[in-house]
């Protein structure tokens, strides 16, 4: 498919799927199907770009945990680890960064200046772009990866309720902000309890979202593949299995020794 094809098509499937015009919409992705179907990283982020029009928003998880080891992060020049897709998103030249070093998002649209100077401390906390996509009344939209592979927001919902198996684990690294202004910096992250055996399993809550019709769109591997829920009703479900003690097997399992 050459560089200027029509990307119609995939505009029309994101819409079919629950994706509409003026929507704030965080998109996780695996591209290896659409690929094959001809087109380019840059087109498919122009065509979620496009699903949105105008008035939307568009977030790219640009997710790299390299800092965890104590990797310098750049907010101008550290690449995503979530494949060619986000790649893509970042290089775009209106694309605004989030600066939170493993949970950084490129936003463009309509409403992307309200994420630039976003350096949220801890990555799933109140003044994140998780919570701030709960806030405006996002959606979240997953292209062919099951729940496991992809729902980071689940550990936003996590955090905010203060779950028995998980805690904060501060970073420390090398941080440059956009503006070339280099420090040293700690953030944290709401990770699992590993002396436990706490293993990240949430695909049978991602199963319960199906069940209760929450998820619109297709499974992973099925169709175009893309799935859409929206932010407020998945936290709330979320929150009622967590509340109501229900988390075991449905988010985490223990490892078997």
């Amino acid at each position: 498919m050459t560089a200027d094809a029509d990307i119609t098509p995939l505009v029309e499937d994101w819409r079919a799927a629950g994706i509409s015009e003026g929507d704030m919409v965080l998109v996780h992705s695996s591209t290896r199907r659409t690929l094959k179907r001809g087109y380019s990283p840059e087109q498919i982020r122009d065509s979620f770009l496009e699903a949105v029009g105008p008035k939307g928003t568009v977030l790219f998880p640009l997710f790299n945990f390299n800092f965890c080891k104590g990797d310098a992060f750049d907010m101008r020049s550290s690449k995503s680890r979530m494949g060619a897709l986000t790649e893509a998103a970042r290089q775009h030249p209106e694309a605004v960064r989030t600066g939170h070093p493993a949970y950084s998002f490129a936003v463009l649209g309509a409403e992307a200046e309200a994420f630039r100077k976003v350096y949220n401390s801890s990555g799933y906390g109140t003044d994140s772009p998780f919570a701030m996509l709960h806030r405006r009344g996002g959606k979240i939209a997953v292209l062919d990866l099951m729940g496991q592979n992809s729902m980071t927001f689940y550990h936003y919902v996590e955090e905010m309720h203060r779950v028995f198996y998980r805690y904060h684990k501060v970073f420390t690294c090398p941080f440059t902000d956009w503006d070339g202004v280099t420090g040293e910096r700690h953030f944290s992250i709401y990770v699992r309890d590993l002396e436990r055996g706490v293993l990240t399993d949430v695909n049978p809550m991602d199963e319960r979202l199906w069940d209760q019709g929450l998820y619109s769109g297709c499974r992973p591997g099925e169709g175009h593949g893309l799935r859409v829920i929206e932010a407020r009703k998945m936290f709330d479900a979320v929150a009622q299995a967590i509340t109501s003690g229900e988390v075991e097997g449905v988010l985490f399992s223990y490892e078997q020794k």
